[in-house]
């Protein structure tokens, strides 16, 4: 676990543009399961996540076709939730930074850490913004 002082900041960078942060794993059963489309940000502290992952799913989330709900849970910090993020991610491995769309409960597109690092946030966007257009 990190200080929380320490990852207020990275929360803030998606919370503040409409990412609502899931702490346990009944609010991420209940943001996944049901009807339409949610985009689950797996955050972190490491520096493809802060250079890559949450510019890129700012800008995605700001396109005109976007999920309904914008979720993320915080690798290092509520292990509860994060875990329970990744079961619903199966069967790709654990990875953060990650970004899961789902569409009625069912996942359909995934970016995993290695899609991530050394890609530029304009790319990682584009990827989101081609799967929001096809999914939501």
């Amino acid at each position: 676990m990190y200080p929380e002082y320490l990852v207020e900041p990275m929360r803030k960078e998606l919370t503040n543009v409409g990412f609502e942060e899931l702490k346990n794993a009944q609010e991420v059963d209940q943001a996944i399961k049901g009807e339409g489309t949610v985009l689950v940000v797996v955050n972190s502290v490491c520096g493809c996540a802060a250079a890559n992952a949450r510019p890129a799913a700012r800008a995605a989330a700001a396109h005109e076709k976007h999920p309904d709900k914008l979720v993320t849970v915080f690798a290092g910090m509520e292990k509860e939730a994060v875990d329970q993020a990744r079961n619903y991610m199966m069967p790709f491995p654990p990875s953060s930074p990650a970004m899961a769309l789902f569409k009625d409960g069912k996942l359909v597109h995934m970016i995993e850490r290695h899609q991530i690092e050394g890609r530029p946030a304009q790319m990682i966007a584009d990827n989101l913004i081609g799967a929001f257009e096809q999914y939501c």
